[in-house]
């Protein structure tokens, strides 16, 4: 199992800290998660259905023509390699490890590239995998370059699978408006945005012939009767989707400029980068300032190669609190840099 942000009962076993004692900004997840309404207990009684308008409604959010409700986008990300023919695939040099690791998993010759790499070479791959924006770089690449890469992919029957799980903020910038043609394929979350993600609920955008494939390989009822109905409400909330865009923009502006100003006045040579859920502060003592942070009930995602932390935006109770930390810290010049 590949390592992600969570995993509070962990570190809380691992440094001696009661659960509800810990701030967590290990994950993007939007903290202001959506307000769940009571489910009738008759979701629970029945087997789901989905022939509900769920997918009806989702069409409309996502500005889509065709899609699938899953338990998840990790659903997709998992089974979409066993659906090809072993082919040489494209992966992002930094991006959530489970791209790479399920085309691996599944005997595909996988590449790590940068986006100038991909650009450069797209002409040698069958399918590439774009995370848009990236998770953890923050990087975001413009609709008209990622539809000319598909255009050269379509051409000898490849796949550009696009995952916009933290594009919510962004429907501009999404591709699916263009994923009902073959191969471009969008996957899409309701974890990080709503703040759902417990309920494991996302959608595959793609044509309807690679839609029934799924549906076939995930088998009947995959996605639960509750997660439904809640899915089903979240995406019809056009006054709280507005309102949280606008929430959650301000708010990781404000832990971007936190970051960087106690990394200025502590004169740490650093580089701040992230999306509208998280930001990524990149510099050499990452592992020491996570681990510090730990010791003091502060969770944060060390990145796998530990260049780098990622933080969740939190409440603002909760960003004092960093803030506070971070510059005793810092100040005591407890770090290996």
């Amino acid at each position: 199992m590949l390592k992600h942000g969570g995993g509070l009962n962990y570190a809380a076993k691992m440094y001696g800290i009661a659960v509800e004692n810990w701030i967590d900004l290990s994950t993007g997840i939007n903290p202001n998660t959506w307000p769940v309404p009571n489910i009738p207990l008759a979701i629970y009684n029945r087997l789901p259905e989905d022939d509900d308008a769920l997918e009806e409604h989702a069409r409309k959010y996502y500005q889509t023509k065709s899609l699938l409700s899953i338990p998840g986008s990790q659903a997709a990300i998992q089974l979409l390699p066993n659906l090809r023919l072993k082919s040489r695939v494209a992966v992002p040099k930094s991006g959530y490890a489970e791209h790479a690791h399920a085309w691996c998993e599944a005997g595909h010759q996988v590449d790590f590239l940068t986006t100038e790499e991909i650009d450069k070479n797209i002409h040698t791959y069958d399918v590439v995998v774009v995370i848009n924006p990236n998770n953890p770089t923050g990087e975001l690449i413009e609709v008209k370059t990622l539809l000319a890469w598909y255009e050269i992919l379509q051409k000898k029957s490849g796949w550009l699978i696009v995952d916009e799980a933290f594009i919510d903020t962004q429907p501009e910038k999404s591709l699916g408006a263009y994923a009902h043609d073959d191969g471009l394929i969008v996957l899409r979350s309701l974890g990080k945005f709503f703040g759902l993600a417990g309920v494991r609920s996302g959608f595959v955008l793609a044509e309807e012939k690679l839609l029934r494939q799924i549906q076939v390989e995930l088998g009947p009822w995959a996605v639960s009767g509750p997660t439904r109905y809640v899915s089903q409400l979240a995406v019809q909330d056009v006054i709280w989707q507005q309102s949280s865009i606008e929430m959650l923009k301000k708010k990781s502006l404000k832990l971007k400029k936190i970051l960087k100003d106690i990394m200025l006045k502590n004169n740490i040579k650093s580089t701040v980068k992230g999306t509208d859920l998280f930001q990524t502060v990149y510099f050499s003592g990452a592992e020491s300032l996570h681990i510090e942070l730990a010791r003091n009930g502060i969770l944060t995602r060390l990145l796998d190669d530990k260049s780098g932390i990622r933080f969740g935006l939190g409440k603002e109770s909760q960003l004092i609190k960093l803030e506070s930390v971070m510059r005793k810290i810092l100040s005591e010049k407890k770090l290996n840099i």
